[in-house]
């Protein structure tokens, strides 16, 4: 902007009855990483609110805007070495583009920073995409309802490449098995559709399963149904999901690339994978529970979320990667409902998705469930196997990663879902991130807290009373219990009656390994020390001696225990 146009937008700012969503004002704040929590959030911010740019200005008092001036130089500002601009542009996710004014007002130095809106995904400082909620900057993610509205205004503002036609494709370069494979599956889904189907030509039913547009090749219908060799129409884009095998010391022992036509790689990939039968005892029985480590359904759910959502401009594969107690997926792209656990308790499809083209297709033909419901399926689904959750780990803002668990974690747990079928879904969630040995969010800590699922201080948090009695896993639970004093005075008095006396270090030997694991080691000496006290006042064991080498003994009101 050149003098004039910098005046001009000031005056315009300075007009605004208050802060805006999209404007901040500020006098001399110039933390680095502030600044970069206010481009993410005034970036993202003016896209909501249908803004071409946002605005930062240092040197107006946020509350009366009186241009006060301000000592801020960014231009001359370091981080390590590194330009602040530079540092700001390296951190920002996706780039934005941002232009730093530095002008005077009455002679009064002015900064003002000129912030590109978001445009096709939120903007990311760090690994955290921020947002401006009344005056205050918040995370996105704590406000799943804007979330979705930016979402859904991003989506809006660029094209679905999933729904772009291929120029110079023709149903020569679509697979012939992957067609009839694809008209089998949507008749399953539409069974209703069963007659007329059988009528249509190739063409005619391409655009009835909305893969092809009036009669021509999309991205969509070259991904799902196209030979190999057609790959190269969808370039830079990749078709390509990698599956590797791992040994239990993380070496890869076997390894395969599946691409178009991706209807069919997915029974491929299962034909791979080493879904081993596994069997666990329950307490209480004496028959093995027998079960496959992963159920096929939530398999291929996991791996058509990967081909419904990938990121595929960008050029990367889907990957598979196994190993004896796991199965990993990863696609390339944001995770755009914001969280999992916003996405099930909503109970609703999202309103946003990356290839809406391609998703719908696969709807279609069977690939995947109705929009949106399948990550709550796949939850439920594990629940009713009594098998560990499914974990999103969403740490990368441009990657999606999902862990499939192929092992029973904690007996506990298992037991618990097998005896409570009514056990709220957002509880398992919880429960299952405790037998991960994971930390709760505060709210979730308190509400398991509240209805006694769990005992323990954090972090060291297990299963409590409550759900033994339910589960009638006593014996675990007397283990993990810090204060069920009664039992280790029985196994006190059981030692001496039998030895007739025990050392200190004789009582730790017999207690520390006992006593719960939510205790530490000075914890549990503590405990101990305590607990032969208890017992010394209530009389039913006596200390032989003063020293070092003093021994307990059971309690006799008649004797001398000196003699």
């Amino acid at each position: 902007m050149i003098t004039g146009d910098l005046q001009n937008k000031l005056d315009e700012l300075l007009r605004l009855d208050s802060e805006t969503e999209w404007v901040e004002f500020k006098r001399n704040n110039d933390k680095p990483e502030e600044i970069g929590e206010y481009l993410s959030a005034i970036s993202n911010g003016a896209a909501l609110h249908g803004k071409k740019f946002g605005y930062i200005v240092w040197g107006v008092e946020a509350g009366t805007h009186k241009v006060v001036g301000t000592t801020f130089q960014p231009k001359r500002r370091k981080i390590g070495g590194e330009e602040l601009e530079n540092w700001l542009l390296r951190l920002l996710t996706p780039r934005i583009d941002f232009t730093i004014h530095a002008f005077e007002r009455a002679q009064l130095p002015v900064v003002l920073f000129e912030i590109q809106a978001a445009n096709s995904t939120p903007v990311r400082f760090k690994q955290d995409a921020f947002i401006r909620v009344g005056s205050y900057k918040k995370k996105l993610k704590d406000f799943p309802e804007k979330e979705r509205k930016l979402w859904n205004i991003l989506s809006n503002t660029q094209a679905d490449w999933s729904a772009e036609i291929v120029e110079g494709a023709g149903l020569d370069d679509l697979d012939p098995q992957a067609i009839q494979f694809a008209r089998v599956q949507y008749q399953k889904k539409y069974p209703h559709q069963t007659a007329e189907l059988s009528g249509w030509d190739d063409a005619t039913f391409l655009n009835k399963a909305k893969v092809c547009i009036g009669g021509k090749l999309t991205h969509t219908a070259l991904a799902l149904l196209g030979k190999e060799e057609s790959a190269h129409f969808l370039s830079p884009a990749q078709v390509r999901i990698t599956w590797v095998l791992r040994d239990d010391n993380d070496i890869e022992k076997d390894y395969r690339h599946f691409t178009a036509p991706l209807i069919l790689a997915s029974d491929q990939l299962l034909g791979k994978i080493r879904n081993l039968t596994i069997r666990h005892l329950p307490s209480g029985t004496l028959f093995p529970h027998e079960i496959t480590q992963y159920d096929p359904w939530v398999i291929r759910e996991t791996l058509h979320n990967c081909i419904a959502h990938q990121d595929y401009p960008v050029g990367g594969r889907i990957n598979v990667v196994e190993n004896s107690e796991s199965l990993l997926f990863t696609n390339l792209g944001t995770f755009i409902p914001g969280t999992v656990e916003e996405m099930i308790k909503s109970n609703a499809p999202p309103e946003v998705y990356r290839n809406p083209f391609l998703a719908q297709a696969m709807v279609n033909l069977n690939m995947i469930d109705t929009i949106g419901s399948g990550i709550k399926r796949m939850f439920t689904l594990q629940r009713q196997r009594s098998f560990p959750m499914p974990d999103y780990e969403l740490s990368d803002p441009n990657k999606v990663v999902v862990r499939l668990t192929g092992r029973v974690l904690d007996e506990n747990y298992t037991r618990l879902l097998m005896s409570q079928a009514d056990l709220d879904l957002m509880d398992v969630i919880a429960l299952d991130t405790v037998q991960k040995k994971r930390q709760l969010d505060d709210e979730t800590f308190r509400r398991l807290k509240q209805r006694k699922f769990i005992e323990g201080r954090r972090p060291n948090l297990f299963v409590s009373a409550k759900i033994a009695e339910v589960t009638g896993d006593r014996a675990t639970y007397i283990r993990n219990r810090a204060f069920d004093k009664a039992h280790y005075k029985e196994m006190i008095v059981a030692y001496l009656q039998r030895f007739g006396k025990a050392t200190r270090k004789d009582i730790d030997q017999l207690l520390l390994n006992k006593l719960s694991d939510a205790l530490d080691a000075r914890q549990k000496r503590h405990f101990v020390t305590n607990l032969l006290q208890e017992m010394k006042r209530e009389r039913s064991i006596d200390l032989d001696g003063a020293t070092r080498g003093a021994q307990w003994r059971l309690y006799k009101a008649e004797s001398n225990l000196t003699d």
